[in-house]
């Protein structure tokens, strides 16, 4: 039997590698293509370590557009959006989990199934109701919505916040505690993993999001890094090294973020996972 497990974990993990490396390939390469030459670069067959590195790529990529000017509005997304989102999904997924209402079942059911309606669907309707009120080619659509709860995030909070013992929170409310108080007090400090899980998820979808960007922001001195990257990548489309380079340098923050925050971020997720 001990035979047999070791074989299962080591075709378990030999079947998992393997896909790490197929889904690692395309980074590598990115990463390799950034450093080649431009004679390197249309050679065929594809030469995926270069012999003689570059870093001119690095330099004309970084210059073609304002490279810091999309950083900080790129940041300004994501920062207020997470914020946004981890504030009122724990708001909503305490009330949903704790505060007894009629009907209280009947949301919470409805929330997960809005995730079913693709954003093309509501796409048309909420440009038109962004632009009446006059918040087209402004921050606003992009960060806003974040505080009115994200179905996912309060599903995922719910779950979490309904392991911690009621008990506790009755106890609270005998000695005179309001909601609010125990909402800040009780249920969210034991809560920290899983709202940094939130806080992942959410700006790790920001700082990607081209869609929102490229429907809502017209100036070019607002665009973010994902549209100002697309606009460089129609206008400059054969010079592959500048691209690949201003793409690499995009994406080193995401990838260290998610490696300082990787256990938070696992942790975080298998808690709400199992709290029924």
């Amino acid at each position: 039997m001990m035979y047999r497990r070791l074989m299962r974990a080591m075709a378990a993990h030999a079947v998992l590698i393997a896909l790490g490396i197929v889904f690692l390939l395309p980074f590598v390469w990115m990463v390799t293509t950034s450093l080649k030459t431009v004679d390197v670069l249309n050679t065929f067959p594809v030469v995926w370590f270069p012999d003689k590195i570059t870093f001119s790529n690095y330099v004309d990529g970084l210059q073609v557009f304002p490279f810091a000017r999309y950083f900080l509005n790129t940041m300004i997304v994501c920062v207020f959006s997470t914020l946004g989102a981890v504030l009122s999904s724990s708001f909503i997924a305490y009330g949903l989990a704790y505060i007894d209402r009629p009907g209280r079942n009947v949301v919470f059911v409805a929330l997960p199934a809005t995730m079913m309606i693709p954003f093309y669907v509501t796409m048309v309707p909420l440009f038109s109701l962004f632009r009446e009120m006059g918040w087209t080619n402004t921050y606003l659509p992009l960060i806003v919505p974040h505080f009115f709860g994200g179905p996912f995030f309060v599903f995922l909070l719910r779950q979490f916040f309904r392991g911690i013992p009621r008990d506790l929170l009755d106890a609270a409310r005998v000695d005179g505690a309001g909601e609010l108080r125990i909402y800040a007090r009780i249920v969210l400090p034991p809560a920290k993993r899983a709202l940094a899980a939130v806080a992942l998820f959410q700006f790790l979808a920001a700082w990607g999001d081209l869609l929102g960007p490229l429907i809502y922001l017209s100036d070019s001195d607002m665009y973010t890094l994902s549209l100002g990257l697309t606009y460089y990548s129609t206008q400059y489309s054969t010079q592959f090294g500048p691209l690949l380079a201003a793409s690499t340098v995009i994406i080193i923050p995401v990838i260290v973020l998610f490696f300082l925050a990787q256990r938070t971020f696992i942790q975080g997720i298998t808690l709400t996972g199992v709290k029924g």
